[in-house]
């Protein structure tokens, strides 16, 4: 009687279909599993939406609210965040400021700014914007083409994507 010796490329007929049923169910599900990242899921839509970046955007810089104030900003003041630095214009000075981005929380450290003088309109917003963005750890909300930086205090610096 002779015996038939399976070798590792001639595996038997019942465990290539085990392995080819278990490879048929796990892709999809491997494929389902592995493309969102954070940003959440609307509620009651069973949609999951990937997070929009804050960094490697320039940011028109559209008004200031603080303490339910509102300034709108000068045409030209923007912000652009990217490898831990910012850098932009608060409306008629350049500014250059390290940058840290964790999560939806931002933080503005060592600013430096030029000292152009300008009209009056644009350097009382100027203080304003660089007062907000300097007021500690900030969070931000991006939704859609609109970026919201808000301070503990509830102040707001709301910006768009240019």
């Amino acid at each position: 009687m002779s015996r038939q010796r399976h070798s590792p490329t001639h595996a038997h007929p019942y465990r290539r279909r085990t392995a080819l049923t278990a490879a048929v169910l796990l892709v999809p599900l491997a494929a389902a599993c592995g493309g969102e990242k954070a940003g959440g899921e609307q509620p009651g839509s069973g949609e999951v939406r990937a997070e929009q970046p804050v960094t490697g955007v320039r940011w028109n810089v559209d008004s200031v609210t603080v303490d339910g104030a509102v300034q709108r900003a000068p045409s030209g003041a923007y912000v652009e965040i990217e490898d831990g630095k910012a850098a932009g214009n608060y409306g008629c000075n350049h500014f250059t400021a390290k940058a840290a981005v964790q999560g939806d929380r931002v933080r503005f450290s060592d600013a430096r700014s030029t000292r152009m003088a300008c009209e009056k309109q644009p350097m009382a917003f100027e203080r304003t914007l660089a007062g907000t963005l300097a007021d500690g750890t900030l969070t931000a909300e991006v939704d859609g083409a609109t970026l919201t930086l808000g301070t503990a205090d509830g102040d707001q610096v709301r910006l768009t994507r240019k």
